[in-house]
């Protein structure tokens, strides 16, 4: 799990390490589990809450598996740190909240520049600033998506419970690897700091994904080529004998700067885009609960996805057909579908714990066709059943009244 060939010694060490079971744990120890099973083997960062928990698992449990962990001066050190590990081959990931995800931005622009696979945790707290920094939020929607500066492609997916967070960050690495592209978990500190059940499973059923290499000399010229046509180039890694240059300045497709020529801008971040958007249907993923007759339409994420369910089960009991799509991907958005799903709706209620962004991509697909209604809250105290039905309430009662007039 290290490099390629290394699977039948990984595989034995986490089964004697983590046997098989029911396991007790926070989200964040979750992430750092899914982060060992998905092969990550390299961890640089900074302690911050409430993220902090995740290093200490990783500093703890790394060495075990014979993999490497390095706590960095910051966070800005911290991505640096893990671009390079993740061009020696291995499967690299930090983790952060607020501040120190604003610090990173500017190499995250260069990950996604140089087509470095790598998983960035945000664990996200209250803000703006320090904010309330041991309480978890949801603000960071819109700076996973458009936090580093230029035209530029991101995979963000968001976990709804502990046993989650360690599945998707599983995933995160797999589209990670899959598509030379670094992967934010937009995780929170309420699911980070809160401690469930979970159930680890056997190492060999979970499915693991690696960067494509290159098969030969030829291919290793073109580091940043679409050399196999599905936009995608092969890897060289460094230390292999290959002459491979990398940087974050405009670059043909042997990785050569050229900052002058309109064309090769054009044709690279053109590319970078599309490698997401054709495989977008592979990348994003949703949950439905109740959608097929549902007139008013929930749609939440992360850690507002639970108490959404079950305020629309509740409401079902009282006879108001409600129904619930959790984008697990947030990052390409799943607009169509919730597009399909607007049609038989007569309101769609977005609870967050933020003062309205996912709202707005939501808008951005249904645009005026669907009344909108943000159910938000911020503070550090989740969204609870009883707000989130009470909203539902007030809408079915809405559409009862313009149904009589």
């Amino acid at each position: 799990m290290i490099i390629r060939g290394d699977e039948p010694e990984q595989i034995g060490l986490l089964r004697k390490l983590y046997p098989e079971g029911n396991y007790f744990m926070q989200g964040d120890e979750a992430i750092a589990y899914g982060a060992l099973f998905a092969g990550c083997r390299f961890y640089a960062g900074y302690p911050i809450t409430p993220a902090s928990e995740i290093a200490e698992t990783m500093a703890r449990e790394l060495p075990k598996l014979k993999g490497y962990y390095i706590q960095m001066e910051d966070e800005i050190g911290s991505l640096a740190a893990v671009v390079g590990a993740s061009w020696t081959g291995l499967k690299s990931m930090t983790a952060t909240s607020g501040p120190g995800f604003s610090l990173m931005q500017e190499n995250l622009g260069y990950a996604i520049m140089t087509e470095t696979p790598l998983v960035l945790v945000d664990v996200q707290r209250s803000g703006p600033s320090t904010g309330q920094a041991t309480k978890g939020a949801q603000g960071d929607f819109f700076q996973a998506r458009w936090g580093t500066h230029g035209d530029h492609p991101i995979i963000a997916i968001s976990p709804t419970s502990v046993e989650d967070s360690f599945w998707e960050t599983i995933r995160a690495f797999n589209l990670s690897e899959k598509f030379r592209i670094p992967v934010i978990l937009l995780a929170d500190g309420i699911i980070g700091h809160t401690r469930e059940q979970i159930r680890i499973p056997d190492p060999e059923e979970v499915e693991l994904v690696y960067r494509k290499l290159p098969a030969n000399e030829e291919e290793a010229k073109y580091p940043f080529g679409d050399v196999h046509g599905d936009l995608i180039p092969p890897m060289p890694l460094f230390g292999n004998g290959y002459f491979t240059h990398v940087t974050g300045s405009t670059h043909k497709e042997n990785g050569l700067r050229d900052v002058y020529t309109p064309e090769v801008h054009d044709r690279l971040v053109r590319r970078l885009h599309k490698k997401i958007e054709v495989h977008e249907k592979e990348i994003q993923k949703w949950e439905e609960y109740y959608t097929d007759d549902a007139e008013i339409l929930l749609v939440s994420w992360g850690v507002s996805a639970r108490p959404s369910l079950g305020a629309v089960i509740e409401a079902r009991k009282r006879g108001i057909k409600a129904g619930l799509i959790v984008p697990k991907t947030v990052h390409p958005f799943p607009g169509k579908r919730i597009k399909e799903l607007s049609k038989n709706a007569h309101v769609i209620l977005v609870p967050e714990m933020n003062l309205g962004q996912m709202i707005l991509e939501v808008q951005r697909f249904v645009r005026d066709e669907v009344p909108l209604i943000g159910v938000n809250k911020i503070g550090g105290v989740p969204l609870t059943v009883e707000e989130i039905l009470k909203e539902i309430e007030s809408s079915a009662e809405r559409s009862r009244h313009r149904s009589a007039d």
